[in-house]
């Protein structure tokens, strides 16, 4: 399995944990398949059993790589597949392609893409998108948006769900403190504003949660000056802690009191089941593929019902039991999701191109 390398060194977030924890647990539940990295920087920290192959050239934009630099790459390198693990693949120069489709978002919400370069890139996903012999995608959500938007025969998409990692794990050890967490890039979709008014409101409401603050981790996409803005008579409300390491996003999770993830479309949330993993009472958006992540472990609450989250962090806040069950709630749910299952179904998806 041949795969685009540049994802292991892509920067922190669900695209980089994705083809990473999918080479991990590949090289534990399938040990004879043979994993190579085309195009990725000899020096990255690759998991063990990737092999890395630089292409000795470089090019100046993702889409000039991924029409040419990658398909004159991939030519050069024996493989019996080709894994393209986000959206961009090689539309020429290998036979069987896999590409991972996570979600539809540019398709389906183009207005919160309004870049200039943003039509060209709907464009190429949709080309990328025909091209493959098989889909991957993270929920039923997903491969539902992509029937809608790119007219696929939903029979050539399989659903993979994802996995929560090792290091995402419980720790009864650890206090929670007064904080609702969100982890995730600052973008329009995920609904921010209207997170941060339920907090500035919950201050207001409840002089026992008046010292309570959002704790924000990801990259900013031109929100953050706005929400600090917003957030001006009670600058305390707010905590921005960019894009935190592994290491410290399982502190963060660990220690949160609530985790909050009001996101009009998701392809899975991974943030989402990261958080169950480590113990965290959650509550979610009745919105994209949410539904199917959380199951029964939270309550799922319109995404603009600021009065609605408000109530929901209030009550985990103030009603020890109900977050004890939420969080037991939580822990049982994220154990139904693996990177081994994803791994095996992964897998099952290779052997579908070979064995037709």
């Amino acid at each position: 399995m041949a795969f685009d390398g540049r994802a292991l060194t892509a920067p922190a977030g669900g695209v980089r944990r994705y083809i990473r924890e999918l080479c991990r647990a590949m090289a534990e539940v399938a040990p004879d398949v043979q994993m190579i990295a085309v195009g990725a920087d000899p020096r990255a920290d690759a998991p063990a059993g990737v092999q890395l192959v630089a292409t000795g050239a470089s090019l100046p934009t993702n889409l000039g790589w991924s029409l040419a630099g990658l398909p004159l790459a991939a030519r050069r390198v024996a493989h019996d597949v080709f894994h393209a693990p986000a959206y961009t693949a090689p539309l020429w120069g290998v036979r069987r392609l896999v590409v991972t489709i996570h979600d539809v978002s540019y398709a389906r919400r183009p207005e919160w893409y309004p870049h200039g370069n943003d039509f060209v890139r709907r464009a190429f996903y949709r080309s990328c998108a025909r091209r493959a012999d098989r889909i991957l995608t993270d929920s039923l959500f997903s491969r539902d948006e992509i029937v809608a938007a790119y007219a696929i025969d939903p029979a050539r998409i399989d659903v993979v769900s994802l996995g929560a990692g090792a290091e995402f794990s419980h720790d009864s050890t650890v206090a929670r403190e007064p904080f609702v967490l969100h982890v995730g890039d600052l973008h329009p979709r995920r609904n921010l504003s209207m997170l941060l008014d339920a907090v500035l409101d919950l201050r207001r409401y409840d002089p026992a949660c008046a010292r309570v603050r959002l704790v924000l981790a990801g990259a900013d996409r031109g929100l953050l000056a706005d929400l600090r803005r917003r957030a001006s008579a009670a600058p305390d409300a707010l905590d921005y802690v960019g894009r935190p390491d592994d290491e410290a996003l399982v502190g963060w999770y660990r220690r949160a009191a609530v985790f909050a993830y009001p996101s009009r479309y998701e392809g899975f949330g991974l943030p989402l089941l990261e958080a169950m993993a480590c113990g965290t009472p959650i509550i979610a958006a009745a919105a994209g593929s949410l539904p199917e992540i959380v199951g029964d472990a939270a309550p799922l609450l319109p995404s603009d019902d600021a009065g609605a989250w408000r109530d929901a962090i209030h009550a985990l806040l103030t009603d020890s039991a109900r977050g004890e069950d939420q969080s037991a709630r939580g822990l049982q749910r994220a154990k139904t999701f693996t990177w081994a299952r994803t791994a095996r179904e992964t897998l099952a998806c290779y052997q579908r191109i070979l064995n037709p």
